[in-house]
């Protein structure tokens, strides 16, 4: 999740906050002004922006009336989810002040069972909402909302991710129908490999059965139709990288990453869409933002290491765990991999793969300082042009 911790506009003064639990079929609403304290609940249909936006402006009304007259600022909350972002800038393009929280990061009762209706995660995030504008920042976290663009940027490393993941599917799908017959040896990614399925046989010397012949042959039109897509995705992906638009903000970015050996166009943009575009005030931030930061358990005389939290971007701490090991075999003479080196040297297995997510954190702060200060890793090799 992107947080932001900004204060609140709403400190002081009269508001009016709305907590809303958004669902597929309704929008249940908790309201609490303040400082009358007023508090009241409302359902609309879900999607109905009109409704909303009029029962914004009937609760602004009334505690503006009771109050004898003033400015009253209104404040939404809302959990980040299926709904996106749309809500938020609507809201924002009527001059409502609206907030989008991070579910993560709520408090919940930790009973074994506990009550749960829509009602009262109104109210739990109504109460979340009030406590954060007054300056309580561990009530919650909320989300940075980005821009339409820099949404819109990321479809396309996404897209492949899943295009690769349906590949995948494809390609063991037809391995294992293969297999059945004593196949093994058959490559569904080769270029010819309509015109090998004909002539395949199995194992015992007959012809593929009439059946199974034909499911292969659908699972390899869905294969090249995947295939097609992907090259589609990977050409706009390279146009965006070598020919950016005006208004793409952080394609400058995606360069300088491409530069240094070990990362491609992938990789680059993965890196800067999922998160280097963002503003960090310090390292810390930038680790705990990729979920990357160690999560250690100390009470009493029990301590123990629970690992990283996992609670950031997954997207982004994928990628650079593979950066990782990309790194020390494409920059062995920077100082990171002579790092991580000289800690684990010839030792493989399980302490490895916990030192390979120690670079990827170390990495990811190095990186972040070469996009925004120039800072180049120390020792890193930049690609010949």
């Amino acid at each position: 999740m992107h947080q932001v911790e900004s204060e609140c506009s709403v400190l002081d003064g009269v508001a009016v906050f709305v907590a809303i639990e958004l669902s597929k079929s309704a929008w249940l609403f908790a309201a609490q002004a303040s400082p009358s304290g007023k508090t009241s609940s409302h359902r609309l249909e879900s999607g109905d922006i009109t409704g909303l936006v009029a029962l914004l402006r009937r609760l602004q009304a009334r505690e503006r009336q009771a109050c004898g007259g003033g400015t009253v600022q209104i404040v939404v909350g809302y959990e980040a989810g299926y709904d996106g972002f749309w809500l938020q800038r609507r809201l924002a393009a009527e001059g409502i002040t609206c907030w989008v929280m991070d579910p993560g990061s709520l408090q919940v009762n930790r009973r074994a069972r506990r009550a749960k209706t829509d009602r009262l995660d109104a109210a739990m995030l109504l109460r979340a909402l009030i406590a954060w504008c007054r300056g309580d920042r561990a009530a919650c976290h909320m989300v940075q909302v980005p821009s339409v663009a820099r949404e819109d940027a990321r479809r396309t490393h996404r897209e492949r991710q899943r295009l690769v993941a349906e590949r995948v599917q494809h390609v063991n799908r037809i391995k294992g129908l293969l297999a059945t017959q004593g196949i093994t040896d058959y490559q569904p990614l080769r270029r010819d490999r309509s015109a090998r399925l004909g002539e395949m046989r199995t194992k015992d010397g007959h012809a593929l059965p009439p059946r199974l012949r034909r499911e292969i042959e659908r699972e390899l039109q869905r294969l090249e139709l995947v295939l097609e897509q992907l090259e589609a995705v990977e050409a706009e992906r390279d146009a965006a990288v070598a020919a950016p638009a005006v208004d793409d903000a952080d394609a400058a970015k995606v360069a300088l990453l491409v530069r240094l050996g070990g990362i491609g166009n992938e990789l680059a943009t993965v890196l800067v869409r999922e998160g280097l575009y963002r503003s960090f005030t310090n390292r810390k931030e930038v680790a705990a933002y990729a979920g990357l930061t160690p999560m250690p358990f100390a009470s009493g005389e029990r301590h123990r290491e629970q690992g990283i939290s996992k609670a950031g971007n997954p997207l982004l701490r994928k990628a650079m765990v593979e950066l990782a090991w990309l790194w020390l075999r494409y920059q062995p003479d920077s100082a990171l991999a002579r790092w991580f080196t000289d800690r684990v040297g010839s030792v493989r297995g399980r302490i490895r793969k916990i030192t390979a997510v120690a670079l990827a954190r170390k990495l990811l702060v190095a990186l972040w300082r070469y996009v925004t200060a120039g800072l180049m890793p120390e020792g890193a090799r930049v690609k010949a042009a």
